[in-house]
């Protein structure tokens, strides 16, 4: 694979740094430069698509555009500025012309209407350097859903170029909020990661919270305040249908799935605190995972391989993160700074669980290893709150409420060095997202 060189320095953009380590690829890859949470971004080129349908060809390119840019780690060149006009993606572009405009990569591509009810994409990835052919494929979709088509696309090139798994070809399940901010009516929607096709899952009738995605991305588990008790419910997301997975005398809230899909976690309140207990899908069967007390034990997330739990706990006098076995042995507090710790979440990758914190008055969302080292904070604000990772571990989504009458909250997706913050475009206002595996 080609060597991409940016300003001087060579360095393997996709895993963590801060202030200005950093790191080398001994195979190829993609080389930029990363100082002080900055990054110089990779220019690639991206025309628009051959094919009969011009207008698709050029939205195509700008899916694929678009999801690469908003990685930070890519900054796709100005069309206007292309010397050459690609008329075939099977022979060799002229490498001259692009490395005249300062093109690292290049993608060309066509896109064939094989039926109205279906399309076909293919792409070829070229390092302009070294004039070498560094991916090509073809993807097919049903013509309603040519928009995947693009982030399908774009996990490809983002894969190649970073060595990491990418995340665009994936959903997010919010909660959609409208009306005045002392009315606000809450229901559950989902959307693409970048903002597009948003579809509402309720509609309103009742308080919708934490919208959770079991691990094949098929269904959700949240809280609903419908029907009596607030409670925890499970609904698949291809037929609508809805079940609570049990009924218990008091509420139930803070649902997430295990890694295997086969169990719900969830918090039990119990008199004046709550506990946390474990649900077995298949058998219906509870297990009490932390002892009934006072305490306030909720915001459970299971690591990658389902062997530990994180938590929130107030149980030392104030809001902090445990971490304990899966069968609630050997639990011990791992949040290690000054102020509040909750929402905690566990990296798909096991290397990091992602917290909001609350201290002098402010929000702040960050990482720290499962163990409590390497605290360090993302982002800050009036209000952030509950943070969720994208399947490959390597960004962040949450959401950010502003200050004032006619503020709501919004969501916004960071990446784990804390550089390329961005606000993810919904709607109307939107809060407590989680991110779906990938699609693919």
């Amino acid at each position: 694979m080609g060597r991409f060189m940016v300003l001087g320095l060579t360095v393997l953009v996709g895993l963590a740094l801060v202030g200005g380590s950093a790191w080398a690829q001994d195979e190829g890859g993609l080389r930029g430069t990363q100082r002080q949470a900055t990054i110089a971004p990779i220019p690639i080129a991206i025309p628009a698509f051959l094919g009969a349908d011009n207008q698709l060809g050029s939205d195509l390119a700008g899916v694929i555009a678009g999801d690469l840019n908003s990685s930070g780690l890519f900054q796709t060149l100005a069309p206007a500025s292309y010397l050459e006009q690609v008329s075939e993606i099977n022979q060799a572009p002229r490498f001259p012309d692009w490395r005249a405009i300062r093109a690292d990569a290049l993608v060309v591509g066509r896109v064939v209407e094989a039926s109205e009810q279906r399309i076909t994409a293919e792409f070829r990835l070229w390092d302009v350097s070294t004039g070498r052919q560094l991916a090509g494929q073809r993807f097919s979709t049903s013509g309603q859903n040519w928009r995947r088509l693009g982030h399908i696309i774009a996990d490809q090139i983002y894969q190649k170029l970073t060595g990491e798994t990418g995340y665009f070809d994936t959903r997010v399940v919010f909660i959609d909020e409208t009306g005045p901010k002392q009315q606000r009516v809450k229901r559950l929607a989902i959307m693409d990661q970048d903002g597009h096709n948003v579809r509402r899952l309720s509609s309103g009738n009742e308080l919708v919270l934490t919208p959770r995605f079991s691990p094949s991305g098929q269904e959700i588990a949240f809280m609903s305040y419908g029907g009596g008790n607030p409670r925890v419910y499970l609904m698949n997301l291809q037929s609508g249908q809805r079940q609570s997975v049990g009924d218990f005398p008091n509420m139930t809230f803070a649902p997430r799935f295990s890694p295997d899909g086969q169990r719900i976690i969830m918090s039990l309140q119990e008199g004046g605190g709550s506990s946390i207990f474990e649900m077995d899908l298949r058998t219906r069967q509870n297990r009490r995972l932390t002892p009934a007390s006072d305490a306030i034990d909720t915001g459970p997330s299971y690591s990658p391989n389902g062997d530990r739990i994180v938590f929130e706990s107030d149980r030392e006098g104030n809001q902090q993160l445990y971490v304990m076995n899966a069968d609630g042995s050997g639990a011990h507090r791992v949040s290690l700074g000054s102020g509040r710790y909750s929402t905690p979440v566990w990296s798909p990758r096991g290397d990091y669980i992602a917290f909001t914190k609350q201290l002098m008055g402010r929000f702040l969302i960050g990482v720290m290893h499962p163990d409590g080292s390497g605290e360090r904070i993302l982002s800050e604000g009036f209000h952030n709150e509950g943070p969720t990772w994208a399947p490959n571990g390597r960004v962040l989504m949450f959401f950010r409420e502003s200050q004032g009458q006619n503020g709501g909250p919004r969501l916004i997706s960071v990446d784990i060095t804390g550089y390329n913050e961005r606000i993810v475009q919904t709607p109307s206002f939107a809060s407590d997202p989680a991110w779906s595996p990938l699609l693919n």
